[in-house]
């Protein structure tokens, strides 16, 4: 048997919103994407009339966030019952170059949408 899996990418262009004073991306712009793309990518898993929250997540900071844009890559690695795992990474994209900025792991859970508040 195959076991589903799912990957989302999410991208966030550079603006100084975004960035902290030696104009990198900010950690919190980079765990946001992150989080989102993990997210997102359980929540193509789950059934109709469900939605997702992040239980937790753990996200290391491998280098220097900068580039045109992030990228980051949700990938379901365990989809389950109760919580489904993510493996998370975010990229600095130049025309140039690809470099892993931050490598996590998270954990989701599926709720019912209609108890949602």
């Amino acid at each position: 048997m195959v076991e589903a899996t799912a990957e989302v990418h999410i991208q966030l262009p550079s603006r100084p919103e975004v960035t902290q004073q030696h104009g990198y991306f900010h950690a919190g712009a980079t765990s946001s994407i992150a989080d989102s793309a993990g997210g997102y990518a359980a929540f193509t898993l789950f059934p109709e009339g469900t939605s997702v929250l992040t239980v937790e997540f753990k996200i290391n900071l491998l280098a220097p966030a900068e580039g045109d844009h992030l990228e980051a890559v949700g990938t379901v690695i365990k989809p389950g019952r109760t919580l489904t795992i993510c493996r998370l990474e975010v990229y600095g994209i130049t025309p140039t170059t690809h470099t892993l900025v931050a490598a996590g792991q998270q954990n989701l859970i599926q709720v019912d949408s209609r108890t949602e508040r």
